[in-house]
């Protein structure tokens, strides 16, 4: 991997080629903390001084990424653009008729981590539903995918476990911009919306996050660095378990144990594996929040030591089913979750297989369909 940092502007760093298309329209803005240019400028700031931006809508976690995971986001005024702020992870989670009746064009610039289980894609998604109905240009300020744009991996979410962790027929790491889902989206919904997507300039796929000169900025509460953003592909599936996944602590996802785990036993099962590009140092923590808040925990830590050969979805899966056999008395993997009526661990992991079959049948199933889903998007490939 080159050490050299490579120049990388993203969409909204390139926003002056489209005064064109901007000037003169009433404009509607999908953002959130990270929605800023490479010299730290917010894009609400740019729209609002720049263009006619009418309003603002925040998804998970808000504008200022100041909510937890799951917290209700409401509406407000925004104290430095005066702008109505709409929340689309509250009472409604798609743009009413009303909020869009004075809106020419919706644009919408978050940064994505390339994982089924984040929920900004399907507020985009939703986004892009309701510009189809109400005749609106649908603009992305298109972002790298952090994780390279290689790592297609994990199973096709089934139709049945539809949820706001996954609403889409994508795999755990789908390998796409958010511009590139963007069209996806278009074909496979048949949106009539108007879409445009600004490029990014200067990635192509290959390239990770921290080979670039782009200034990270934590996309959620939880996902403070590049490192938990690598693991949350694969470790995201512990939230439908008993088992922490290390909320609560400064290394979310990075991080997994329980009360009743012993980290030296499991981090020597994991580690006589020899999975590429990954090794498990046991440890202790004690949550200040989420499962386990207050109490001593043993676990592992995972530490990425190729991030071309890491795959987190092989780790995870390892991890999960190496826990059930040492701890079949304690493990559970039937974790109620406020709005799942069902098993959240199946919403999550998008069938009903996992734990079920093998370990080698399941890696098996979800080889088969990374497969199929990396042939059917190529053609939207931008990069």
């Amino acid at each position: 991997m080159n050490n050299k940092r490579i120049c990388v502007k993203n969409g909204v760093d390139n926003l002056e080629e489209y005064n064109e298309l901007l000037s003169g329209k009433k404009i509607g803005l999908v953002t959130n903390i990270t929605g800023v240019r490479k010299d730290f400028k917010s894009t609400v700031d740019i729209i609002n001084e720049e263009y006619d931006l009418r309003v603002v809508f925040s998804p998970e976690h808000g504008l200022r990424g100041e909510h937890q995971a799951g917290e209700v986001v409401r509406d407000y005024i925004d104290k430095k653009t005066g702008k109505l702020v709409v929340s689309l992870y509250g009472d409604n989670k798609i743009p009413t008729n009303e909020n869009l009746k004075d809106i020419d064009i919706l644009i919408y610039d978050i940064q994505d981590l390339g994982i089924r289980y984040y929920t900004y894609i399907y507020t985009m998604y939703l986004c892009m539903k309701a510009c189809s109905e109400n005749n609106i240009t649908f603009v992305v300020l298109d972002r790298i995918n952090p994780l390279g744009g290689l790592n297609i991996e994990g199973n096709i979410l089934e139709c049945k476990y539809n949820s706001f962790v996954g609403m889409l027929p994508i795999t755990n790491s789908y390998g796409l911009t958010i511009g590139e889902l963007a069209k996806y989206i278009k074909d496979l919904e048949e949106l009539e919306c108007n879409l445009i997507v600004v490029p990014a300039k200067g990635w192509k796929r290959g390239i990770y996050f921290n080979e670039t000169d782009l200034p990270w900025i934590a996309p959620s509460p939880n996902i403070p660095t590049l490192n938990s953003a690598l693991v949350y592909g694969g470790t995201c599936i512990f939230e439908g378990t008993n088992v922490s996944e290390g909320r609560g602590t400064t290394k979310p996802f990075e991080i997994i144990g329980a009360p009743w785990i012993s980290g030296d036993d499991l981090s020597d099962r994991l580690n006589g594996k020899h999975i590429p590009g990954v090794y498990f140092r046991s440890l202790y923590f004690v949550p200040t929040f989420s499962k386990y808040k207050g109490e001593m925990c043993e676990g592992i830590q995972i530490h990425v030591t190729d991030i071309e050969k890491f795959s987190p979805i092989q780790v995870a899966l390892n991890a999960l089913y190496e826990i059930k056999e040492m701890y079949p008395n304690h493990f559970s993997n039937e974790v109620s979750s406020e709005g799942f009526k069902y098993n959240f661990f199946n919403h999550l992991v998008g069938c009903d297989y996992v734990l079920e079959d093998t370990l080698d049948m399941a890696l098996s199933k979800f080889k088969k369909d990374s497969d199929m889903f990396l042939k059917s998007i190529e053609k939207y490939f931008m990069y």
